[in-house]
């Protein structure tokens, strides 16, 4: 790694009812804190998927970042720029390209109005712009890229990208020339889907973690049911490997899971949270009940682990998280220590696993 850089790992989004119980306490729903807080305690970023579907509120942004903050002053955001500027309209009916792309005055105020709040708070660390795998690398979809870089260049930016023909030499210089991540994703290898890499183009590295529900990537019938993944050890030990030589030439490296179902993401997150040395786990209060397989530190190297399967009663805590699993497994009672702290562990660390 290069001195002074960092891995920061999260997940995508953090308002999902369905991970109350799994990795919130039970009721969460019905409590006064806010999960962000509980999100910034046990991470060190997180991917804003809402921006993707409706526009950030200016005075939302500023209270995630207070909230956040409050709770883990090196906590930063990721956001996914609004779908009018990566998605046809009809994206699930036709293919999506620079013809069928069609944002409009008004989507970019609003989208600026969001963003520029949240950067001012100083908590902004990269503006994520995802196409669909109906995006190819054409001469007419190039110029549009070209022109959405340039509307929004004075954000860090970084492109998704998920069709094969994006993988090559001159796409890489591209981006490198200017300065935009290419972010190196792990998806079901279906047709002409782009396969795992490991590309630096700019002071940001960036990993998005999809899970590989081939059965139903492209026929849910809830969207959600796409992310209905775990990963196991093995599937991650290959991106240990692609995250370190990333984080070799990036200053900073975002890694994010977006098998979000039940909370698997947060489950399977075991890689180093770098800029403490810490982990994270599931929140107290709720049962261990998965077989998370993930990353773990080891003299400062990501090494694949995982946990074996064990119902866990424990104590509910309203505000504390788990850093280490072992000290739990490894007592008979399994039973959690602290109600309102988030305990560190050296040699467990935060690591992998929506649109």
């Amino acid at each position: 790694m290069l001195p002074g850089s960092k891995i920061c790992v999260g997940t995508a989004g953090w308002s999902y009812k369905d991970w109350e119980g799994i990795f919130y306490p039970p009721g969460m729903s019905r409590r006064k804190q806010h999960p962000l807080e509980l999100i910034a305690r046990c991470f060190d970023v997180v991917e804003i998927n809402t921006s993707f579907y409706g526009h950030i509120k200016p005075e939302i942004a500023k209270l995630w970042a207070r909230i956040a903050s409050d709770a883990n002053p090196s906590f930063l955001f990721t956001a996914k720029l609004h779908r009018s500027f990566t998605h046809s309209p009809l994206s699930a009916m036709e293919p999506t390209s620079a013809a069928s792309i069609r944002p409009n005055d008004e989507d970019e105020r609003l989208a600026r109005e969001g963003l520029e709040s949240l950067a001012a708070t100083g908590k902004f660390g990269v503006l994520l712009i995802q196409f669909p795998v109906s995006f190819k690398n054409t001469s007419l979809n190039r110029e549009y890229l070209e022109t959405l870089l340039r509307q929004f260049i004075e954000y860090p930016r970084a492109v998704e990208v998920r069709h094969s023909t994006w993988n090559s030499p001159e796409t890489i210089a591209y981006f490198s020339e200017r300065n935009v991540s290419f972010v190196n994703i792990d998806q079901p290898q279906i047709g002409r889907s782009l396969e795992p890499t490991s590309h630096t183009t700019s002071g940001i590295g960036y990993v998005r973690l999809h899970g590989r529900n081939y059965d139903q990537w492209f026929e849910a019938e809830n969207c959600a049911d796409r992310y209905n993944y775990l990963y196991k050890s093995s599937e991650l030990v290959g991106w240990k490997e692609r995250i370190e030589k990333i984080a070799e030439t990036a200053k900073v490296t975002f890694v994010v899971a977006n098998n979000h179902f039940e909370a698997a993401e947060a489950h399977a997150q075991r890689t180093p949270r770098a800029s403490s040395g810490s982990a994270a786990g599931p929140l107290s209060g709720a049962k261990e009940h998965r077989r998370p397989a993930g990353l773990r530190a080891a003299r400062g190297k990501l090494v694949p682990f995982s946990v074996t399967r064990r119902r866990t009663r424990v104590r509910p805590s309203p505000m504390g998280c788990v850093r280490s699993f072992r000290p739990q497994f490894a007592k008979s009672n399994s039973r959690l220590r602290g109600p309102n702290s988030c305990r560190r562990s050296h040699s467990f660390a935060v690591g992998p696993g929506r649109t």
